[in-house]
């Protein structure tokens, strides 16, 4: 009997110890990071709960030798760390188009040329939450990419700055 009202104290103290994330139902901003090439995305996140969300990204990227579009949704489970600190993690997919120039090394025809691709991505970061509608992260997004030229995978690192509404 002890050890089953040890239990149910122990549940109840980590309810009313927990803090609730004030989290907008919506920002918008930029998210900018490093990729093969720089790239830039204009992000949008809608919260579903008080711990999802969804964000939708379009991207522009360029390197030395290609130029690239590609849009990215993830579904995102956030976690307070404290006060206006969160972390969070997701999953999704995106999908995207790739214009390589004539002169991309290691191609044997020199014609421009171009595809689509479809990837898998992963999410890992962490946000602060300021008390003017201003949001800050950093994050990690792993990308499993599948076509003819981009093909593999690739480590987005970025630093996102978004308006909340």
């Amino acid at each position: 009997m002890k050890k089953v009202f040890f239990t149910v104290m122990l549940v109840i103290g980590a309810v009313a110890m927990s803090e609730a994330q004030e989290v907008s139902k919506n920002a918008i901003g930029i998210r900018t990071g490093d990729g093969d090439g720089f790239g830039t995305e204009i992000s949008y996140q809608r919260a579903l709960s008080d711990n999802n969300r969804l964000e939708i990204d379009l991207g522009y990227e360029s390197g030395d030798n290609f130029d690239g579009f590609k849009a990215t949704g993830l579904y995102q489970w956030m976690w307070n760390i404290e006060g206006g600190f969160n972390w969070y993690a997701g999953a999704g997919g995106g999908l995207g188009t790739i214009s390589l120039d004539d002169d991309f090394p290691g191609r044997n025809n020199f014609d421009d040329d171009s595809e689509t691709f479809i990837f898998a991505a992963g999410q890992v970061g962490i946000e602060y939450n300021f008390d003017i509608p201003l949001l800050l992260s950093l994050d990690v997004r792993p990308e499993f990419y599948f076509g003819d030229f981009r093909d593999g995978n690739d480590l987005d690192i970025a630093l996102g700055i978004r308006y909340q509404f």
